[in-house]
């Protein structure tokens, strides 16, 4: 057995995605056991009759939080929603956990870092807009984890999240403030903010930001979404760092999804090489093996200049997305990290959804009573548009956001301030920068005094 399959198999011995398996309202029963739902209520809503030039031309180099967008070009969660999506391959963390040396742990990082953005490939909707207090709560038994997020201001918008072990063995949390900008031709996003993931039984905690985001064609042509950015992972206790280089479609589009970097010690010596794609899976090699390997392929040419060309991003009328290459070449002697999940065959027509992502809006029976009032599965925007019923959704959120001005006015005339209900600003102890902590209690389930936002 090789490196690659000892590890893969070492990985999928963990409790993977597909066995979360719980009662919801829209579940079917076989054999007897419930199992979450594999599809949307209804089908994605078109959006051929709808320009979002005539909404975006005046708006070029533009901050684009503060704009309303009609609810035809969002997909039914919010972005609460969306950060949960981090957690699909929880199974990464439960590795981490449980090997012995830093590096090795350090890679398995570095693979989840990547998997929590493997989510938004061909995801071209817009999530919701967290009302301000909004929450979202996520728990997993079976994958032994669960989440609490809150939108903790509205203006700058940021969403606080916290995930944590139901063993104790690891916390994950952060901020995100996401910052739209629209170009013309594409919509960039960066996601401002630290993610933080702390394995407790090793007294480690790994820091990193998540990269660049960028959306194509939004004016003509097919929708595509490229990331790129260089992703920094630090190990607060050892000094191990690995930087990940998420590359730009370029020129030719030849690296376009592409992932490359390396795990470097304290002392900066380079221990293991990583590339892969976001899109699809992660390896990791040792370096001596990585360059004999590069210097072979140079030796060989390469690519010939025809192929490059019929490769070209290059268009006159959009930025045509470059024919996508659909394996990675597997360097001999590589270790395979992470996979991403096949999408359902329907993927398409839900919003380009994975299975995961599916089940984030669904409420079980009796689920409603044991909620927080302030949860987003309770937005009638989002679940009218998860319905199909795209006029009722576009009431719903303009009735929303009115209510969420009118309360902002009240607060201004009686100079009160906003205060958050489960996190507060800190010092983020790792990083020394500011940052929102999870202040406890969620849990504990004593919602009285929560707002009424909805």
């Amino acid at each position: 057995m090789n490196s690659e399959e000892e590890f893969f198999d070492a990985e999928t011995g963990l409790e993977s995605d597909d066995s979360c398996e719980v009662s919801f309202k829209d579940a079917t029963q076989e054999n007897g056991v419930w199992e979450r739902r594999k599809k949307l209520p209804a089908e994605m809503i078109s959006r051929n009759n709808f320009s979002v030039w005539n909404i975006l031309k005046k708006c070029i180099g533009m901050e684009l939080s503060k704009i309303a967008m009609p609810v035809v070009f969002n997909e039914p969660l919010s972005f609460l929603q969306r950060i949960s999506e981090y957690m699909e391959h929880t199974h990464l963390i439960h590795k981490a956990c449980s090997l012995s040396d830093s590096i090795d742990r350090m890679q398995v990082v570095a693979a989840f870092a990547v998997s929590a953005v493997a989510s938004q490939w061909e995801r071209t909707g817009k999530p919701f807009n967290p009302l301000l207090g909004e929450t979202y709560e996520l728990t997993r038994e079976d994958e032994g984890y669960r989440l609490i997020s809150e939108q903790v201001s509205h203006h700058p918008p940021i969403s606080a999240f916290h995930a944590e072990s139901l063993k104790k063995e690891f916390e994950f949390h952060g901020s995100i403030y996401p910052k739209l900008k629209f170009w013309g031709k594409s919509v960039e996003a960066e996601p401002k903010g630290t993610m933080t993931l702390e394995l407790l039984k090793h007294k480690e905690a790994y820091t990193w930001t998540n990269p660049m985001c960028c959306v194509h064609n939004i004016i003509l042509g097919k929708l595509w979404i490229e990331q790129y950015g260089t992703v920094e992972i630090v190990n607060h206790r050892t000094g191990d760092k690995c930087v990940l280089n998420f590359k730009p479609c370029g020129m030719f589009g030849k690296e376009l999804h592409k992932v490359e970097g390396h795990i470097q010690d304290k002392s900066k010596k380079k221990r293991r090489v990583m590339y892969g794609k976001w899109t699809e899976c992660m390896y990791s090699v040792d370096p001596k093996v990585y360059e004999a390997y590069k210097k072979s392929e140079k030796k060989s040419g390469g690519e010939s200049k025809k192929l490059r060309q019929e490769r070209s991003c290059e268009a006159e009328e959009a930025d045509e997305m470059p024919e996508v290459q659909e394996t990675v070449t597997v360097i001999p002697g590589s270790a395979l990290l992470w996979r991403i999940t096949s999408r359902p065959a329907h993927s398409a027509q839900m919003y380009n959804f994975t299975s995961f992502a599916i089940t984030l809006n669904e409420l079980e029976p009796g689920m409603e009573r044991l909620l927080s009032p302030t949860d987003c599965r309770l937005r009638p925007d989002i679940r009218a548009m998860e319905n199909g019923d795209i006029d009722l959704a576009s009431s719903e959120k303009e009735r929303l956001e009115e209510k969420q001005r009118a309360a902002r006015r009240e607060r201004s005339k009686d100079e009160e301030e906003w205060s958050t209900r489960w996190f507060q600003m800190g010092t983020n102890p790792h990083t020394g920068a500011e940052d929102w902590l999870y202040t406890g209690g969620y849990f504990d389930r004593n919602f009285t005094d929560c707002p009424n936002i909805y």
